[in-house]
């Protein structure tokens, strides 16, 4: 396809020779808002665990399927829900999504035992699986300009980043003014608005017609790679990492993903074309990405605890002091990467980001129980927010960049799985790391019982912070991993950078 010529998809689609979309600011409200319900539903229910597990009499031991029944469900179907975007059409599967994940969030807040809401939420995965790659798909059809392209995925980096803090807010509010069961019933509501706005508002080609099948053996040996691999560090805290079921779900996973790969490389309409991995930038921002998430998501843990259970804070304030670190994220995303990407090379956006974000770590490593959240806390949170937003955007607009587009489901569900399963990862591992030292903390500080009352509450953030240096590190891998792997340059000085993105490449 030529540089700037109008493609066929856009002449279907209605929209003026120049390709661009009259709509497109409307639809960027549209896909902003279910990609915002999506990233809420991973944490909005965290806060109200504790009530909904009183309520439905769920164990210690399963509640964690509240938070990973929606985590593994979303994880692994992510590639399968971008394969599905590209073959069925991605408005109608954008809308699919938003219809099921409405009426998986009323069966969970109307759940009447645990089994049902554990179900609900890995019904909510499923759809959230279809409706996020058709998002960012959608997102990098309708905006074919470099320059609004650019302040596109601002926002919606910024959304990306910051709506798992806004899920512990919202998640507060609700549940200490009404109910837990309104963390889940608050989907309905967005979700009808969202469908009505897609159905007025958002253009898109057709399903591809060359397509013959879905690669159902590659969708079964990827997400089931996938589940058993989240799932075994998910189990490694409460059993440890030499149990037996801990080592047999790594080594099936291990097993599944390289037979989904050796797949892939013979499929006839492979569910992930490994020319997407194969490009370097792409695979440096999808490693980018998952390593940045493992430490975001960790501390997201981390703070949530440290601020109810050691500082006494509620669940509405607990969430309120994760508003900074929102701020700093929509700034870095919308007002210094948008602004910069079009002038410098990706990875001079992502390696400072990722070096901020572990300063603001590193800070974090000094808290104690005593510790004042606006002289030690706020800046580091500060610090952590401003690295991931000038890290997010750059990731989302590299990956999907230069995308054939039958592709660009694929890609935008592969840069997703990247965040969730990094998510999930660093959950589960970096608080087994937090659970082990803290444990070890109390055993060799714990000499009388009457200490109890100050050792136990140290030990707990002395698990924390170790924890924490652990995620800075990482951090410090993720800005290695961009400025080796990511060397794309700047849109304005690449060659091309004028045409349309993606059509312009086929």
């Amino acid at each position: 396809m030529s540089i700037g010529r109008t493609s066929d998809a856009d002449a279907s689609a209605g929209t003026p020779a120049d390709g661009a979309d009259p709509h497109r600011w409307w639809a960027l409200v549209v896909i902003a808002l279910a990609q915002l319900m999506v990233v809420l539903d991973a944490t909005i229910v965290n806060i109200a665990l504790p009530s909904a597990q009183h309520a439905l009499h769920m164990s210690d031991g399963n509640r964690q399927w509240v938070v990973t029944a929606y985590t593994l469900a979303f994880g692994g179907l992510l590639l399968l829900g971008g394969r599905v975007a590209d073959l069925v059409g991605r408005k109608r599967t954008f809308i699919t999504g938003l219809v099921g994940f409405a009426v998986a969030s009323a069966l969970g807040g109307a759940a009447t035992g645990s089994g049902m809401l554990f179900g609900a939420r890995a019904l909510q995965g499923v759809f959230a699986a279809l409706l996020a790659p058709s998002a960012l798909s959608l997102l990098t059809t309708a905006f074919t300009d470099p320059r609004e392209r650019g302040k596109a995925f601002g926002i919606y980096g910024a959304l990306a980043g910051s709506g798992s803090a806004i899920g512990f807010i919202v998640g507060g509010l609700l549940t200490e003014y009404l109910n837990w069961r309104w963390c889940l019933y608050v989907n309905v509501p967005i979700a009808i608005a969202t469908v009505l706005g897609a159905c007025a508002l958002l253009r898109d080609r057709p399903g591809s017609a060359d397509a013959a099948h879905l690669d159902v053996p590659g969708a079964l040996l990827g997400c089931g790679g996938l589940v058993a691999v989240v799932y075994g560090f998910s189990e490694a805290e409460p059993r440890g990492w030499t149990d037996p079921l801990v080592l047999a779900l790594f080594a099936t996973g291990a097993a599944l993903l390289l037979a989904f790969v050796r797949w892939q490389r013979r499929a006839p309409s492979p569910l992930l074309p490994l020319h997407i991995v194969r490009d370097r930038d792409r695979a440096g921002c999808f490693l980018t990405m998952a390593l940045a998430v493992i430490g975001m998501f960790g501390l997201f843990l981390f703070m949530t605890y440290y601020l109810q259970v050691i500082l006494g804070y509620s669940p509405v304030r607990a969430g309120l002091a994760f508003l900074p670190m929102t701020a700093a994220i929509i700034t870095g995303s919308t007002q210094i990467s948008a602004r910069l990407l079009r002038r410098v090379p990706p990875r001079a956006l992502m390696v400072p980001g990722m070096l901020l974000a572990a300063s603001g770590l590193l800070l974090l490593t000094r808290m104690t129980v005593h510790s004042s959240y606006t002289g030690e806390i706020l800046p580091a949170l500060l610090l952590l927010g401003l690295g991931m937003g000038l890290t997010f955007m750059p990731v989302f607009a590299t990956a999907t960049a230069g995308v054939a587009p039958r592709d660009s489901g694929v890609t935008s569900a592969t840069v997703n799985t990247a965040q969730q399963v990094g998510g999930s990862i660093g959950t589960a591992l970096l608080n087994t790391i937090a659970t082990t030292s803290g444990a070890a903390y109390v055993t060799a500080h714990l000499h009388r019982p009457a200490q109890r009352a100050t050792v136990v509450p140290a030990g707990v953030v002395h698990g924390y912070t170790v924890a924490i240096w652990w995620a800075a590190g990482v951090m410090v891998l993720a800005a290695v991993t961009a400025g080796l792997m990511v060397t794309a340059k700047a849109p304005e000085n690449a060659a091309g950078a004028d045409a349309p993105v993606p059509e312009s490449v086929a």
